[in-house]
């Protein structure tokens, strides 16, 4: 998303852009105590954080008919899943909000491991955890693990909400900033996203170096599956996704409110 940003292929009208990669769980971490100015989130995190952040239009990452993935050494039902140990990357992140609305648990009701998401695969071949909830790459790979697959959260929801993407992260700004500036930084955003899209090659090239043992090929797909017109804007459909997914989140008491959806327009 953000190689044109980062190789200065955009104007960015005086402003500095620091990039820190980290994991989305530690990302969230960070947005409940409003370390960042600009962040990518899980839309999960959102409901904590919506009194400090508001949500970018660009940078979303969408499960089109697809999304986390549940898998084990075995195929699950349903109804074992739940008694089983499950590991997941953090509590906060979308995949984990998707899980419990899909087994109908709440935490408390479940048995948990949580580990790094590119230490799931290893903590369920170890035994450690009967199931593992995967997201980015391992989406693609856990078949060469050894591994098959229990749900696809993203199905699952498309099935239950008229086609309706699973909405897993996006970017968010803090509300210290002013309007204007959140704007022009929204703009450059944007304007980052879409550079990358119209120039994919150069740009799949550049996260390259960032993969975790991906190839070209793998990672092109993998990019594909969350760099899309989605990720230009959410569009009507896609907030209207964010807005059901906390709605019963928040019903079922798994978060602690429904936010009002605030984007930078």
């Amino acid at each position: 998303m953000f190689y044109a940003l980062a190789k200065e292929l955009i104007p960015t009208h005086g402003l500095k852009f620091d990039h820190i990669l980290q994991d989305i769980q530690t990302l969230n971490e960070r947005a409940t105590r409003g370390e960042l100015d600009i962040s990518a989130i899980s839309i999960h995190a959102y409901a904590y954080v919506c009194d400090q952040y508001a949500l970018l239009p660009s940078g979303a990452s969408m499960g089109d008919g697809y999304g986390p993935m549940i898998v084990a050494k075995d195929r699950y039902s349903k109804a074992e899943i739940a008694k089983k140990r499950i590991a997941i990357p953090g509590k906060m992140t979308s995949a984990f909000l998707a899980l419990q609305l899909w087994l109908g648990k709440s935490e408390r009701e479940l048995n948990l491991l949580i580990v790094p998401f590119d230490e799931i695969f290893a903590a369920v071949r170890r035994g450690e955890a009967e199931a593992g909830l995967i997201i980015h790459e391992g989406q693609l790979t856990y078949e060469n693990e050894g591994l098959v697959l229990c749900e696809d959260l993203g199905v699952w929801w498309g099935k239950e909400n008229d086609g309706l993407p699973l909405p897993l992260g996006g970017n968010v700004i803090h509300k210290r900033l002013e309007r204007p500036l959140r704007q022009t930084v929204s703009a450059i955003l944007s304007a980052s996203i879409r550079y990358s899209l119209e120039h994919r090659a150069e740009a799949v090239e550049h996260a390259l170096k960032y993969a975790r043992d991906m190839g070209r090929e793998l990672a092109d797909k993998f990019v594909g599956m969350y760099v899309n017109d989605w990720t230009l804007d959410y569009g009507e459909r896609g907030r209207q996704s964010i807005r059901l997914f906390l709605d019963r989140a928040c019903a079922r008491g798994l978060i602690p409110r429904a936010p009002q959806l605030e984007f930078v327009v």
